[in-house]
């Protein structure tokens, strides 16, 4: 029994001994430990941040679609947000008079026909007793002309007497045609004593100059309506550059906010301006954009010189442990990747090796994910 006792404890003993000996402070570890340690490292990318789309709408980060073509293929112009010729309409006076109702205020959304303020008008009245007269002339003559039809299918009268019944019918229902068009076009209301303002686009007011009790007298502005989903681009365009531009030629929109619209040239103007030497090309684009919004525009066109460099927004380049690096958008977030650069101009830079046309980059506020990367850094020393 001693002898067993003793195998057992020895046996305890050595277990103590070498669970010690194995978490020693300072000793090397475990083949398995080793091998997870080396396989974490391996698969830690230390140009990836890691971020999805709610991170990158929350930190303002923008995007843009790069293709290839030198600075010499770009035209850089300033542009202005307006409105399509069908994108907004001036609201006048059809007549003189007082305004004695207003139903829409500035900003109201009003849909194409729907008044907006009523003016009480001599003018109204005098349109609206010529239609009432109008009509009851024209009650008479078609009277008068089914009265001397009968009387002709009966051989009581001549034709002539029918004849002259049947113009007067005619007259009077054209005047009629015309009294009512002009009620129409004044916007007279069904009492006659007020003419209507009515949109006649659908839209937003964006300008709103009748008041209440005032009198106005015909043609004057009451009242503008913009629907901003109908604007175009006007782009200042040089002598120089204009001549390499043509009608259909790519163009991306740069916002204030550092998003970008894809669009294309819709017109140029044959001449330059007076003033500027400059010609305006005139874009189209989709989405809802303020008239009066100053823009940047990228004009892409199709005489350009050709290149394989690719162009970016100087913002989206950064400087990494002394490299210059643009920032990739993957799946899991953007990686950070270097390029070589060539020239510089109006806030654009050359690429000439390092990306690839089609692929989707960091512009605004890339200097963010620089700072990401550097938190990285920080933990692991």
């Amino acid at each position: 029994m001693n002898r067993t006792r003793l195998a057992v404890l020895i046996g305890l003993i050595i277990l103590v001994i070498a669970g010690v000996v194995m978490f020693w402070p300072g000793e090397t570890s475990s083949p398995v430990q080793e091998e997870a340690a080396a396989e974490v490292e391996e698969n830690h990318d230390e140009s990836l941040v890691e971020m999805d789309a709610a991170r990158v709408k929350a930190a303002g980060l923008a995007t843009e679609t790069i293709q290839a073509g030198g600075l010499g293929a770009e035209i850089i112009a300033q542009g202005m947000v307006t409105a399509a010729p069908d994108g907004e309409a001036v609201l006048t006076a059809r007549a003189d008079g007082a305004i004695t109702r207003v139903v829409k205020r500035l900003g109201d959304y009003v849909r194409a026909g729907e008044p907006i303020a009523f003016l009480e008008s001599r003018d109204a009245s005098d349109i609206a007793a010529e239609r009432t007269a109008a009509a009851a002339r024209a009650a008479v003559a078609r009277s008068a002309y089914t009265r001397e039809k009968k009387l002709f299918d009966e051989r009581v009268t001549a034709r002539q007497d029918l004849e002259l019944a049947q113009a007067e019918l005619a007259e009077a229902e054209a005047e009629l045609r015309r009294s009512k068009s002009a009620a129409s076009a004044a916007k007279v209301t069904g009492d006659g004593r007020y003419l209507a303002v009515s949109s006649l686009i659908s839209g937003r007011i964006t300008e709103a100059n009748a008041t209440l009790g005032s009198y106005v007298t015909a043609g004057t502005e009451l009242y503008r309506v913009a629907n901003p989903s109908k604007v175009q681009i006007e782009a200042a365009v040089g002598s120089v550059e204009v001549q390499r531009l043509a009608i259909g030629d790519q163009a991306t929109v740069e916002l204030p906010d550092g998003q970008t619209i894809e669009s294309r040239v819709r017109a140029i103007t044959p001449g330059l301006g007076g003033e500027t030497r400059s010609a305006t090309a005139v874009l189209d684009v989709q989405g809802s954009l303020q008239p009066g919004l100053p823009v940047r525009v990228r004009l892409m066109p199709s005489r350009g010189e050709t290149s394989d460099a690719i162009v970016v927004p100087e913002e989206s380049l950064q400087t990494l442990e002394g490299k210059d690096v643009i920032f990739v958008k993957t799946p899991d977030g953007f990686r950070a990747r270097n390029v070589t650069i060539g020239r510089r101009s109006a806030g654009r830079v050359e690429i000439v090796a390092g990306l690839k046309s089609g692929e989707k980059i960091a512009t605004t506020n890339a200097f963010l994910l620089k700072a990401e990367l550097g938190k990285g850094e920080g933990g692991e020393h």
